[in-house]
């Protein structure tokens, strides 16, 4: 028998428009020992923007991970470099309030956002974030004649001398003066800002088996979350997912947006309760889980379109701890 379950609490998503906008901006970069879940920052620019995008200061950190550096070919901080600099507990407080109060904004903000929640979360802390901006995105609404997504292409199209790409401080400060005309840009052409609702990782999952980043000399991807491979689904779909009914083997579930549990972790016990994780949304998704069932994010409109069952992460994980049998399963 199953117990009523709660539904997804709508948490509203902000494109802000040209009249209004943050009081002040975070431009933050990160460097960090590898992509995976249980990889470390190992060292943090961020230069702190008033509300017209103009630079108040900057400030940078090494951090010592306490572990390998990971691809030191890319990003140049070796272990020796590393042994004296403070540990992320240690810069922690100094950083929150260099975050607190403003949009966090970076390039492919979703990479830099998750590797600091991370680190806050380790330290028994929480990212004092309630906003971010993704410069990859805003880019694209702007309409930017961009041959491609990297931050030498933007900062090459207004104008910006990059000195040092992969230091962290460096690679904030090209952000910083990129961010500003577009910034502009945005203001004169009426484009909304792409605002996020950060949500704070919690559940680390780091006494989970986590794959191994693809951080293989020539393999250095910029994408947050290295491609798994996983194996199929042995249950066919059996259909769409029913208001207060439960979830059932075989199902497809697409997950968007920021999630409190680690998204492969989050995954992972899908996978492992029979449910089929799906990469986008189609008429055959059987269910949605996100926080922010408004977002502007692919998945959330396509499923707003097809008219696809939406639950909140609270409510997918309580479900997911009584999934039932696929009706062809043996008994």
């Amino acid at each position: 028998m199953h117990a009523p379950q709660p539904t997804a609490r709508p948490i509203p998503t902000q494109r802000t428009g040209a009249s209004e906008g943050p009081s002040g901006y975070a431009v933050v970069d990160v460097e960090t020992t590898g992509l995976g879940r249980t990889d470390r920052v190992i060292s943090a620019g961020v230069y702190r923007l008033d509300a017209e995008g103009e630079v108040l200061d900057h400030w940078y950190t090494l951090v010592n991970p306490q572990r390998d550096p990971g691809p030191v070919w890319i990003h140049g901080l070796t272990s020796a470099m590393l042994t004296d600099a403070p540990t992320f507990p240690q810069v922690a407080e100094e950083l929150a309030e260099r975050l607190s109060g403003r949009v966090m904004v970076a390039h492919n903000a979703l990479f830099d956002w998750n590797m600091i929640s991370r680190e806050f979360s380790r330290a028994g802390l929480r990212a004092p974030v309630e906003q971010r901006l993704c410069t990859m995105v805003l880019s694209r609404d702007l309409g930017l004649p961009l041959a491609n997504g990297k931050l030498s292409t933007l900062a090459e199209h207004f104008g910006v001398r990059q000195r040092h790409a992969h230091n962290a401080l460096d690679d904030a400060r090209v952000l910083a003066e990129a961010f500003r005309p577009s910034l502009q840009l945005a203001r004169s052409g009426g484009v909304p800002l792409p605002l996020t609702t950060c949500v704070a990782v919690t559940d680390l999952g780091e006494d989970s088996p986590a794959p191994a980043a693809s951080a293989a000399r020539g393999s250095w991807s910029t994408s947050y979350r290295p491609a798994r491979k996983r194996p199929a689904c042995p249950y066919p779909n059996p259909g769409r997912w029913e208001q207060d009914g439960p979830l059932v083997q075989g199902m497809r579930v697409a997950i968007t947006g920021d999630t409190a549990t680690d998204r492969e972790l989050l995954e992972d016990r899908a996978i492992a309760a029979g449910l089929h994780i799906a990469s986008s949304v189609s008429r055959l998704t059987s269910l949605l889980v996100t926080n922010e069932p408004g977002s502007w994010s692919g998945k959330a409109r396509k499923a707003r379109e097809l008219g696809t069952p939406v639950l909140g992460e609270d409510a997918f994980l309580q479900l997911l701890s009584d999934v039932a049998p696929h009706p062809t399963a043996p008994a």
